[in-house]
């Protein structure tokens, strides 16, 4: 091991529970033990990733939140506490688990009132009465958005969360004692409230912008913070004071308004949740009240960026928010949020924080901690922090949540690895009858179906037009922030040259027949750009490619004509450097479309706002001529003109593939539908585990 990580590799104690090193497991949506949406009961195979995350050597794993309650509100379901078969299988459970060295803390939640990422139709119930009062033996929509006050849904901005009953309150204060003690029973080390924090819950409880009851429950200070003291509170009655009972813990809000975040950079706006005053003197109650970790990071659901942050954000984001906030507690404090091992293990060798907390890196690579403590550090499979397997919650104006309620069911999945939460449909199995196998394009489809096979025990060859592997991810990896990108096309090209898979460098293939002796064949040769030829002067557009990858010289005012998330990516790259990009989009907002998760998106939507990055919504571009656009508003039907130095085309890509799909012919990728990094890697998946 690189002595710089050894710190990592140090026990520690959360009360009196010694973990054997300092990497926390954080927990995420889908992982969660006893089931998401659905009925609870011991989920198998949460429980299989939660072992193997422990067998790798992580110190302590936090599986997906747990609502006390069925966050459905649905009546007939069980509180947690009560469902004894469930438990049951827990204690079995955690016999195994424990054989690993590692402990585990199971996440509680009181639910996520505005923050319910509610679809189309729960829209429709949640205003309704009447036809939420039919719905409720299925689904209680106005329970599962119940809040402290009656503030509006994050997803949906009309509906309204009705306030919680001090009834309802009180009954979930001691259904959170009733199940710490049987988890106790079962043999869990400890657990973790969730949260004052993100804006769930007991977060929009605790923040005086959010919170307007008049109750014991509302107003001041110590009543705003009452529901998660009376939570922690009951644990300790009813588990035993030397249970440990951490909290998720958002250090400072970064909201700027409903919908709203503050980007990193960003100083001159006012704090609408949690400051950092209010932070320094809520940390210390929370302590004296119990909690004997606080979890942290930064954000709400309005600033989602922070919690779950994308690419576009800084490495490290959060954590001189958590080494300030260490200060005026005794607790340990361990912040998360894109964390890199080299600073974390400095830190804590400085003893400005007490360990790493760590989420999605699990996902990807279930061999990373084992690979970093024997100095393959360079073998680790990096997370882009696409979000699109793991956490594809999309949104843009005027919709509520646009992921489908099956796939709501379906969390903590993993854009670059299939295998995660999905081991019974992708598995590695050996073939009885390796084949030669063709693959035609050398871009992250190519390469994944490469190694899948390889992997099977085919025999692969990769032909590529280009010089280099890497196909138009290349061009997507060339923006600055992009590091993480870069990190996974060295990753591909590696494993490709350790795995010795033949590749012919610049060989363009366009006709199969060519290829001499295989058996099968693969198409990966991608898409291309989308022209529109209809618009005059639009052959003068440049492509992303030419921006990007090729680092073509252009002007001040760069005209993106299309606002989804490649041109908007691009923008805020120009706006880094200095240059003033200009958008016109056809649909009513910025990357409309269900492909990209709200992490995501609402940082570009914010970034551009924020740097005043000129917008033409629900416009189209009529005509491109000696740097003049000519934009028609598709509503209006206003025409005007804007002034540009170079145009970029940003209307989207269309698939290219060399050849038909037949009996040993097989598409994967774009050139089969235009999709994302997801799409491309679980479609290789899917042809070659059928070769």
């Amino acid at each position: 091991m690189d002595e710089k990580y050894a710190p990592l590799f140090t026990p520690w104690k959360i009360g009196n529970v010694e973990i054997k090193n300092r990497l926390v497991q954080c927990s995420m949506g889908g992982t969660s033990l006893f089931g998401w949406l659905e009925p609870n009961h011991f989920d198998r195979e949460a429980a299989k990733f939660l072992l193997n995350r422990a067998q790798d050597g992580v110190g302590l794993i936090l599986p997906g939140m747990q609502c006390v309650r069925d966050q459905l509100g649905i009546p007939g379901r069980k509180w947690l506490y009560q469902n004894e078969r469930m438990f049951r299988k827990l204690k079995d459970y955690m016999v195994e688990f424990h054989k690993t060295g590692a402990k585990l803390f199971v996440q509680l939640a009181a639910g996520m009132g505005r923050s319910m990422a509610i679809n189309g139709w729960m829209t429709i119930i949640a205003k309704n009465d009447f036809l939420n009062k039919i719905a409720s033996p299925i689904v209680d929509v106005q329970y599962c958005c119940a809040s402290a006050s009656e503030v509006p849904n994050r997803w949906a901005e009309d509906v309204i969360s009705r306030p919680f009953t001090v009834e309802e309150i009180q009954d979930m204060v001691e259904a959170f004692g009733k199940t710490a003690k049987k988890l106790r029973e079962a043999g869990v080390d400890g657990v973790e409230i969730h949260a004052v924090h993100e804006g769930y819950v007991l977060d929009q409880f605790t923040m005086k912008n959010w919170n307007f009851r008049t109750d014991q429950y509302g107003g001041s200070f110590e009543n705003r913070f009452r529901f998660p003291v009376e939570i922690v509170q009951a644990i300790k009655r009813d588990a035993g004071e030397d249970f440990p009972v951490s909290l998720r813990y958002s250090v400072v809000s970064k909201t700027k308004e409903w919908g709203k975040g503050a980007l990193p950079y960003e100083k001159d706006f006012v704090e609408f949740g949690r400051d950092m005053e209010e932070s320094e003197r809520a940390i210390k109650y929370l302590s004296d009240a119990g909690y004997d970790m606080f979890n942290c990071d930064n954000g709400t659901y309005d600033a989602w960026y922070w919690a779950h942050p994308p690419q576009y954000m800084p490495d490290n984001c959060n954590l001189e928010y958590v080494k300030h906030i260490r200060k005026f507690t005794d607790k340990p404090c361990v912040p998360a949020g894109r964390m890199t091992y080299e600073v974390a293990a400095e830190e804590i060798k400085n003893g400005t924080i007490d360990a790493v907390a760590i989420a999605r890196q699990n996902l990807v690579d279930h061999e990373w901690v084992t690979k970093l403590r024997t100095g393959r550090r360079d073998e680790i499979k990096p997370c882009i922090r696409c979000h699109n397997g793991c956490f594809n919650f999309a949104k843009f104006k005027g919709t509520p949540n646009l992921q489908k309620l099956d796939d709501s069911l379906h969390l903590a999945r993993c854009a670059l690895n299939p295998t995660t939460m999905q081991s019974h449909k992708y598995k590695i199995v050996p073939t009885r009858k390796p084949k030669k196998v063709a693959i035609i394009g050398g871009g992250i489809g190519g390469m994944e179906c490469a190694l899948v096979l390889t992997k099977r025990g085919h025999k692969p060859t990769i032909f590529e037009k280009d010089g280099e592997l890497g196909g138009m991810f290349i061009t997507a990896s060339s923006m600055t922030f992009k590091e993480n990108d870069k990190e996974l096309l060295n990753w591909y090209r590696r494993e490709i040259k350790e795995a010795g898979i033949p590749v012919k460098l610049n060989t363009e293939v366009n006709d199969i027949g060519v290829l001499g002796d295989f058996d099968e064949v693969i198409v990966a040769t991608g898409s291309v750009p989308r022209t529109m030829p209809t618009i005059p002067g639009f052959e003068t557009t440049l492509t992303f490619t030419d921006i990007l990858r090729d680092q073509k010289e252009v002007g001040d005012k760069v005209l993106f004509i299309g606002g989804g998330q490649s041109s908007c990516e691009a923008a805020y790259d120009y706006v880094r450097a200095g240059k003033h990009p200009i958008i016109v989009e056809f649909k009513s907002d910025l990357i409309a479309d269900d492909a990209t998760s709200l992490c995501n998106t609402s940082y570009l939507r914010d970034a551009m706002e924020y740097h005043q990055v000129p917008v033409y919504l629900e416009s189209t571009v009529t005509s491109l001529k000696n740097g003049v656009a000519t934009v028609k508003n598709r509503k209006t039907g206003e025409t005007f003109e804007l002034e540009y130095d170079d145009a970029v085309n940003g209307v989207g890509f269309v698939p290219n593939p060399v050849a038909k799909a037949s009996r040993k012919v097989h598409l994967v990728g774009d050139c089969v539908a235009v999709g994302n990094l997801r799409t491309v890697i679980w479609r290789a998946w899917d042809v070659c585990m059928k070769i």
